[in-house]
């Protein structure tokens, strides 16, 4: 049994093509994962760095509490099923089963115990002495993993091993494999390109896409809340409908017009986290809804649509059409036009018909045009506030309080101001004061609906805040945007830094014994950096390591003043009122520092340690450490 944690993991072949990217999860003991995607996404790829059969280019693979990235396949205790199920053709059902514990010189009689135990739990008892020739897929595909079985291993590793079966064979599969997993109470990592497959398998699902990781969630949350375009049209079949519209809130309801003209009404409650800007009718996004939460209208109002094709499957129907009132010429294209429509009865409908259709508001997608990321997270990006300076007051949320200098600076005499204020970024306080209108339990947080006029204010609250409560909240100055007239005029203070180096080593004797000491570089400061990470960087890049540059990000809180380290000029002070900041240049680069409130020098030293520092490669966007 074993939980396994893979961070920062990269592949990268010596092309300079780019297999997986930063690839992270913690997987628990006895969870059924599955990577799901198109060909050439990288799943496999990330499932043989797991089982050892790739290398890994960047990033750290733990099984257990155990680093495995440099351990040979044979030492890591986890067993591999392949798609070609990798039988040996001359060796009986037994034999293929017991060969690997043969390597192992277990004694025959507990080879002989497992091998029995496996061959019954996976009802091929009657097979041992046949070879796989002789056997149908599916029997071969249960050898195979009775011979994974017999190990008793910490980890399942899956790959497609259902692609080469008939339909109806992958749906006994399926369940057979889930409840080989529930039996053996073990982690299991399974991939596949089969969306049915991940659905139904699966504890939590990786969907990937050319190398990076788009969502990973549990299979509801997938099909529920997909986090962009790519992961809503992958899961569900018939795949999601996808139309070009524009929003435009009017009181309570939000009018969704589609390219063609015709409009739906949704309840501006289900898409209240929807950011603003989106809603004046005047930015396209792109709408989305499964086919089976589109209802027939039976009172001619909703989306026209023209019914090229009808497939009756017994208990429900599929409709393909057109939006529009008239049939066009046929066309596979997808003008932006194609519908589908899943309903469990057709009433007689024939093709060429005009229907009117509906969709489930509750059920309703949308996405932004360009990053075609969801309009709808989980928990909203931020709220933006209006704000009017008056000296050295603000007026936000029909409250005046004090403006802070950076503010005012950033404002230079204008009065008018929005903030883009993140819900982390609100937090208890004095200042403001809004009622809670509800609270939802997001990823292990508390998310506040504040009331704000007729919207809401989004912010993350603790468990003692209730339903009905009066939220008295202060607004952290430090963690927003300041923007005038669209235009950004103060950018939140980053949590990390970034400086540019170069990389070394020193060899020394201690205790009679050679010792390598590596070292960041920046200018003259030398940072020593752990010894791992020093092996990491000479592992990745080889000698070379020591001729790049890296860039080397460090967290404020481990950036702190001394009377000697690496020199830099202070060129400005930013005053936020709790808390201020100074600009501090050193060499080229432009990094910001928390000081006192009395601080007012013009020349620092800065010291960082060398344990918390992240590395990346300047050649390839890469995390190295």
């Amino acid at each position: 049994m074993a939980n396994l944690k893979l961070s920062h993991i990269y592949k990268v072949y010596d092309n300079g093509h780019k297999a997986v990217n930063d690839f992270s999860i913690d997987i628990k003991d006895q969870e059924f994962i599955v990577f799901v995607g198109p060909s050439g996404c990288g799943k496999s790829t990330t499932l043989r760095m797991v089982a050892g059969l790739e290398t890994i280019t960047a990033g750290d693979l733990f099984i257990g509490d155990t680093l495995v990235n440099d351990m040979e396949p044979k030492d890591r205790d986890i067993a591999m099923v392949f798609q070609s199920y990798a039988l040996y053709p001359h060796m009986t059902v037994y034999e293929n089963m017991a060969f690997g514990l043969r390597n192992r010189k277990m004694p025959e009689e507990e080879i002989k115990e497992r091998v029995m135990k496996a061959a019954k739990m996976l009802d091929i008892e009657e097979y041992l002495d046949r070879q796989p020739k002789a056997m149908s897929g599916g029997q071969r595909q249960r050898v195979a993993l009775g011979r994974a079985l017999v190990r008793n291993p910490k980890v399942f590793l899956l790959d497609e091993p259902l692609s080469n079966l008939d339909a109806k064979l992958r749906s006994q599969m399926r369940s057979e494999i889930t409840q080989l997993h529930k039996s053996l109470k073990t982690t299991f990592i399974y991939v596949t390109h089969d969306q049915v497959e991940a659905m139904t398998m699966g504890t939590r699902i990786v969907v990937m896409k050319l190398g990076y990781v788009q969502q990973i969630d549990t299979p509801m949350n997938l099909y529920n809340k997909p986090y962009n375009v790519f992961v809503a049209g992958f899961i569900g079949s018939p795949q999601m409908n996808f139309f070009d519209v524009t929003l435009k809130r009017e009181g309570d309801n939000v009018i969704v017009k589609f390219a063609d003209g015709d409009e739906v009404l949704v309840p501006y409650e289900n898409v209240c986290k929807i950011h603003e800007d989106y809603l004046n009718g005047d930015k396209q996004v792109i709408f989305g809804i499964r086919p089976e939460h589109l209802n027939l209208s039976k009172e001619n109002v909703g989306l026209k649509v023209v019914v090229n094709n009808i497939e009756r499957l017994g208990k429900e129907t599929i409709i393909y059409g057109k939006l529009g009132e008239k049939a066009e010429e046929f066309t596979l294209k997808d003008e932006g036009k194609n519908i589908i429509i899943k309903i469990d009865e057709d009433d007689n409908l024939e093709v060429g018909d005009v229907i009117h259709v509906l969709p489930n508001c509750e059920k309703v997608h949308f996405f932004d045009h360009e990053s075609e990321i969801t309009l709808m997270n989980k928990i909203p990006t931020v709220n933006t506030l209006h704000g009017r300076a008056v000296g050295d007051k603000m007026e936000v949320l029909n409250t005046t309080v004090d403006l802070p200098k950076v503010f005012k600076d950033a404002l230079g005499g204008k009065e008018e101001f929005e903030i883009n204020v993140p819900p982390h970024a609100i937090k208890e306080g004095d200042c403001f004061k809004l009622k809670v209108a509800k609270l939802e339990r997001v990823d292990d947080e508390n998310l506040a609906y504040l009331v704000n006029g007729d919207t809401y204010l989004f912010a993350i609250v603790g468990d003692d805040v209730k339903e009905g409560d009066e939220y008295n909240f202060d607004i952290v100055n430090e963690k927003v945007d300041v923007y005038h007239d669209g235009e950004l005029i103060l950018e939140r203070i980053p949590e990390e830094e970034a400086l540019f180096g170069t990389f070394s080593k020193t060899e020394v004797k201690e205790k009679g014994e050679r010792v390598l000491h590596f070292f960041y570089n920046f200018n003259g400061y030398k940072v020593e950096a752990l010894p791992e990470n020093g092996y990491k960087i000479n592992s990745i890049d080889g000698d070379n390591c020591y001729k790049n540059t890296y860039k080397y990000m460090i967290h404020k809180d481990n950036i702190r003043l001394s009377d000697h380290g690496l020199k830099g000029e202070v060129i400005k002070l930013l005053d936020y009122g709790m808390i201020k900041f100074a600009k501090v240049k050193v060499n080229d680069d432009e990094i910001l520092i928390k000081v006192d409130n009395d601080f007012n020098e013009k020349e620092v030293y800065l010291e960082f340690d060398g344990k918390d520092i992240s590395v990346y490669s300047t050649r390839i966007d890469m995390k190295i450490c």
